[in-house]
């Protein structure tokens, strides 16, 4: 019997362990399966090369529980250790004369593991003593058993195994009790083991039997030895895809719109396969369904260092033995191989859309609805991406068709150019919502698209950046005749005073909604026009919109919503409503706007003659007299208003064409639809 101390130059490495090393005790279940598995590896590939002659036989690892010993076994049939082996590979943990380790790594423990090789001692992070009882493949080899207690002291005695390969043995800590409990090791083998290339049986096979679950004699074979993106593409079938993608995400209940079976052995080794899910709403409900493996282990689903951003919404698996992790093979780090894959995964993403789109345009059109929230985050995100991506990135108009940016540029370049030589893309958010806005559009030649995704509204804004002398204008952003602007609008005919009395006689009525502010303005609109309609700021609307999505743009947010109430000048009934007014106020706004007209005429000579001296020259009784001037004026058209308010208030015209505008834009509700009912049946009676 040999005892002795681990090669470490501290008094315990193994509180180093517990509380640096590992960002999760769990993993230690996946590391300890891991050495099984390299062990029976490295066996096979010496029978390979003829440097083992013996049989082969069953080379599944076992893993085992003894809740009554309190012991959790991990059994292999692999190449084994030898007495020295245990000495050099264990006892001594590579440190190979380092003494000062601690000391130079105690900042970023996390190194620890990279250089020294460490995995085997995380047994120690849930185990208050381990043993190793192994026997190595060589002819003639005897058993041996190692056993350490978590102080730097252990043991070596000869040992009785008949077979090679090793156990580790690992007496479970108390504080660690759950590591004894049968559901919580298969949901960890499930997690971290359930695709190694090697078999690994946990208990038995169960069958109902007598009313109740009994074991079978058949190991329980937690793994697929061979998963799907270790295999050839050309002899895959979509139905194996699919049900591999039931296996991933056993409570997806839809299916994949396709996927990318990535295979690259230059300059990096890298296998894998990315499937484009149906995403129905919240972008970050579906991120982290990447799982990345080394070597068909588990390490991580915290992929963004690998995967561009935009892709960490895909689904699938990732395997490279290339991506450096670090001590723990749960993070990875930061590495220009790294940026590599991310760039190659980007570019064989693009390729695998392109080809599909050049394929089966059709198919691709069909699946565009879901799979544009995925192009449109790539565009968004990368710049190299959006350069792939305009050839196959499609828009869609309000009837369903679809246009590459290329084919939708001559369709509407000969209709939809204003007479500044800018190409405008109309387009709605809402069919039903902005229906008559879109019919009006329609009336007029123009095409309209259906903008209604998550993205759409950065996309668009991105569009008239990368698109040369082009905008995009939600079709009910202003009156279809200002939307392309072909040449110098047509003059209002009614004069100043005309124009500002009928304005007020509708701004007077207009309710107050929260969160809204109207502006209102006379427009000569035909007299096919719609008499009265509502417009809202595209600049505004977008702004608040991309609040949503930008940090430092929340102040748009808290602005009310700026609309336009457009009267048309040249609609019956809106020259009805003036007829009207100027018959019922005129007499009474004789004398008040005399007045105004000669307060205006004082106050503009006052501020005439104070704008030619400095502040300071101007007196205290200078001042005063333009401040009574002005606040004189401001009174009479104060009476002015009021005047008009009063008339406009009995008038159930106005009343009702605001409520037409309101109701066509989704904003009367409540008591004032009521009324507006009421007003209706009353009219037509």
């Amino acid at each position: 019997m040999q005892k002795g101390n681990i090669g470490v130059t501290t008094e315990n490495i193994f509180p180093v362990i517990k509380k640096f090393l590992y960002s999760d005790h769990e993993i230690f279940l996946r590391e300890m399966v891991s050495n099984a598995i390299d062990a029976t590896q490295k066996l096979k590939t010496l029978a390979d090369k003829g440097d083992f002659k013996g049989e082969l036989g069953d080379l599944t690892v076992h893993v085992s529980l003894d809740k009554d010993k309190g012991t959790l076994t991990i059994s292999d049939r692999g190449i084994g250790m030898t007495e020295e082996e245990i000495d050099k590979y264990i006892n001594q943990i590579a440190f190979s004369g380092v003494t000062d380790f601690l000391d130079k790594y105690k900042d970023n423990a996390n190194q620890i593991i990279g250089h020294f090789g460490l995995g085997f001692y995380s047994s120690f992070m849930v185990s208050k003593k381990v043993e190793i009882v192994t026997r190595s493949y060589q002819e003639g080899a005897k058993a041996v058993k190692w056993s350490c207690d978590g102080s730097p002291e252990f043991t070596i005695e000869d040992a009785e195994r008949d077979d090679r390969g090793s156990d580790i043995i690992l007496y479970i800590d108390d504080d660690c009790k759950e590591y004894l409990e049968k559901a919580q090791i298969e949901q960890l083998l499930q997690k971290y083991c359930k695709f190694l290339p090697v078999p690994v049986a946990f208990g038995k096979k169960t069958e109902w039997k007598d009313g109740k679950q009994v074991d079978t004699a058949e190991d329980n074979i937690i793994n697929n030895v061979e998963p799907l993106w270790t295999k050839a593409p050309s002899t895959l079938k979509d139905e194996d895809y699919k049900s591999f993608y039931r296996t991933l995400y056993p409570m997806q209940f839809d299916e994949p719109l396709f996927w990318i079976h990535l295979n690259v052995d230059y300059p990096f080794n890298l296998t894998g396969i990315l499937y484009f899910p149906r995403i129905k709403s919240n972008l970050d409900i579906q991120r982290n369904k990447i799982q990345l493996y080394c070597n068909q282990v588990f390490v991580t689903d915290q992929v963004e260092g690998i995967v561009p951003e935009f892709l960490t919404l895909l689904h699938g698996v990732i395997d490279s033995p290339d991506i450096p992790l670090n001590v723990s093979r749960s993070y990875l780090q930061s590495d220009r191989d790294v940026k590599k894959i991310s760039t190659y995964i980007t570019k064989k993403v693009a390729d695998r859309l392109n080809s599909i789109f050049k394929e089966d345009r059709k198919q691709y059109e069909e699946k565009w609805d879901d799979l544009k929230i995925f192009i449109n985050y790539g565009m968004l995100s990368q710049e190299d991406f959006y350069d792939r991506a305009k050839d196959f990135c499609l828009l869609k108009d309000v009837d369903g068709k679809y246009f590459t940016l290329d084919d939708y540029r001559t369709l509407i370049k000969d209709e939809q150019t204003d007479k500044d030589g800018n190409l405008v893309y109309l387009y709605a958010t809402d069919k039903e919502e902005q229906y008559s806005y879109i019919e009006a559009a329609r009336k007029k030649g123009y095409s309209v698209l259906l903008m209604d995704g998550q993205l759409d509204t950065p996309t668009v804004s991105m569009f008239e950046q990368k698109l040369e002398k082009s905008r995009f204008t939600r079709v009910d952003a202003d009156i279809v005749e200002r939307l392309i602007v072909k040449e110098d609008t047509p003059k209002n005919e009614l004069d100043a005073t005309q124009s500002d009395n009928l304005s007020e006689a509708f701004r007077s009525q207009m309710p107050k909604l929260e969160k809204a502010e109207f502006m209102v303005e006379v427009q000569s609109l035909g007299e096919n026009g719609q008499p009265v309609v509502i417009t809202q700021s595209e600049y505004m609307r977008r702004m608040k919109d991309m609040s949503r999505y930008q940090q430092g743009m929340s102040f748009y947010a808290t602005m009310p919503d700026s609309y336009n109430l457009i009267l048309n000048a040249d609609h019956p009934l809106i020259k009805r409503v003036l007829e009207e007014e100027t018959a019922s106020v005129s007499e009474a706004l004789k004398p008040i706007e005399s007045e105004i007209r000669g307060m205006q005429a004082r106050v503009d000579v006052l501020r005439q003659e104070q704008n030619k001296k400095k502040y300071d020259e101007i007196t205290q009784e200078e001042k005063d007299d333009l401040n009574n001037s002005e606040k004189a004026l401001n009174e009479q058209k104060d009476k002015k208003k009021a005047v008009i308010a009063d008339y406009a208030k009995g008038n159930k015209v106005v009343h009702q064409l605001i409520d037409l505008a309101l109701l066509q834009n989704g904003m009367l509700k409540g008591a004032a639809l009521d009324a507006f009912l009421k007003r209706s049946v009353d009219l037509i009676g």
